[in-house]
């Protein structure tokens, strides 16, 4: 039964991936940063990221005419949404390159799990924050862009791992007497689930960033 539930699950997020996908083609972002950032949003929130997509962000595609009118709560979440963006796509990365590699730290392949997937959740959550920040103030340089990227994505990505990390632990040790693996759709479904975590324990810290004004409000 957990599989038929994985596989509806992969199915419904690559749809609504596939369909934000389609509509930023025919409807481009005004920060290009984006075009990327709500198809991998579609594959963890499915429906939800749809909702989102289209009641908040069409408002920041290039050829949209209608007034933006979302408070605060909505624009820390779409801020929220690109710093876990750039999370979710390290975290998906680093998956199959510890599978391949058979890689285990302390005897543990879940450690060596941690300690890749933060590295790379980290990179690209910074690249994918540089490529939000450069666009609108080139003139101070990329070196200063990559300063205020890190400055700015470093809280709520360890917010973001926080969630993700805590539940995959609960996978790994509490949930199953044998956990799943990578090749397997239960595994990518329990990954769905730990990145929507990831997402809730990040927004406070979003938040928080953009009320000190060391993140915009996006």
């Amino acid at each position: 039964m957990l599989q038929i539930i994985a596989w509806i699950a992969l199915s419904i997020g690559i749809l609504s991936s596939i369909i934000i996908t389609i509509d930023v083609i025919r409807h481009p972002q005004m920060m290009t940063i984006m075009n990327i950032v709500w198809p991998i949003n579609g594959w963890f929130f499915g429906p939800f990221a749809l909702w989102t997509y289209f009641k908040w962000g069409r408002l920041k595609a290039k050829d949209n005419q209608k007034e933006d009118t979302r408070g605060r709560p909505e624009k820390v979440f779409v801020s929220t949404s690109h710093c876990s963006a750039g999370c979710s796509f390290g975290d998906a990365v680093g998956v199959p390159i510890v599978a391949i590699t058979g890689l285990a730290i302390a005897g543990s392949t879940l450690f060596a799990h941690y300690v890749v997937e933060f590295v790379l959740a980290y990179v690209f959550g910074v690249l994918f924050q540089f490529y939000a920040i450069y666009p609108m103030n080139k003139e101070a340089g990329a070196a200063n862009a990559i300063k205020s990227a890190i400055k700015a994505d470093s809280l709520s990505l360890i917010a973001f791992e926080v969630g993700m990390f805590g539940w995959m632990a609960l996978v790994h040790f509490v949930f199953f007497a044998e956990p799943p693996k990578p090749t397997e759709a239960t595994y990518w479904f329990m990954m769905q689930i730990a990145m929507i975590l990831g997402f809730l324990t990040s927004y406070p810290a979003n938040w928080l960033l953009v009320r000190k004004g060391i993140k915009e409000e996006m």
